[in-house]
């Protein structure tokens, strides 16, 4: 038995059945149909056009301008890291070798002085003298020392991970939980103590009631100090006074 067109208010006989929609078509209303599918190709291409356009204008540095941004300020915070650590490591060998030419210098000024004050005296003793020979022989041989002193540096190779930086695509302004690492670790965190909290690159500075703690990377407290002041409003580091800055309601104080 043949069917009616699916087209409202159509009262001719079906010629056709459409596979993708599965409704029955008059032949009239199956080249309208047809018409309409293909009206919809059209703009669909119209659309890839634009779109193949866009891609050719796309600017991929612009894209990722500003997380080349916070990566070279990651690269040049740990350029920084090691020349601090470098210029440390220079003091403290200048230190080594003016520790060593300042006590000869005051050996050096102590034997100047006893030779001054015997001469101005007009009186010395054959002991001064060997004592004196004695001590220039010393000078001289301590000072031969420090000339040829040579320093040994054990180095190690620093070893950079991998996951220090991690790259991940998301969303401009999108926050994803799903980014949000498991509970690494729980801490005891008395309800008397004061929220603040602020890390240098080594330790985490918090206040657990009633110390103020050092926390190292695992987690465990290295250091802490009984925390006898007022409450505190918020916690800072400083790197260039190389200290934690506590802040109170009228006072600061410098931490080490």
């Amino acid at each position: 038995m043949s069917q009616s067109c699916s087209v409202k208010k159509c009262t001719r006989t079906s010629r056709w059945v459409c596979d993708c929609c599965q409704q029955n078509f008059c032949l009239q209303h199956l080249n309208e149909h047809n018409a309409f599918l293909t009206s919809q190709l059209n703009s669909l291409n119209d659309n890839i056009k634009v779109l193949r356009d866009r891609l050719k204008t796309l600017n991929i540095h612009t894209a990722i301008a500003n997380s080349r941004r916070k990566l070279e300020e990651w690269r040049q915070d740990c350029y920084k890291k090691i020349d601090y650590l470098f210029e440390q490591k220079c003091q403290e060998l200048d230190q080594l070798v003016e520790e060593k030419i300042r006590q000869q210098r005051e050996e050096l000024n102590r034997i100047y002085s006893k030779i001054t004050e015997l001469i101005n005296a007009q009186e010395t003793t054959r002991q001064d003298i060997d004592l004196l020979i004695l001590n220039i022989r010393l000078l001289e041989t301590n000072m031969n020392n420090i000339e040829q002193t040579c320093f040994t540096i054990n180095t190690h190779p620093l070893v950079i991970d991998d996951k220090f930086t991690l790259i991940k695509t998301t969303t401009e302004r999108e926050l994803d939980l799903l980014t949000l690492s498991p509970v690494y670790r729980t801490m005891r965190y008395p309800k008397e103590s004061f929220v603040s909290l602020i890390s240098n690159d080594r330790y985490l500075m918090m206040h657990q009631q009633p110390n103020l703690c050092l926390v190292d990377r695992e987690m465990n407290i290295v250091k802490q100090k009984l925390w006898s002041y007022g409450p505190i409003w918020d916690m800072c580091w400083s790197s260039t006074l190389d200290k934690f800055i506590v802040l109170e309601k009228n006072n600061i104080y410098l931490v080490d």
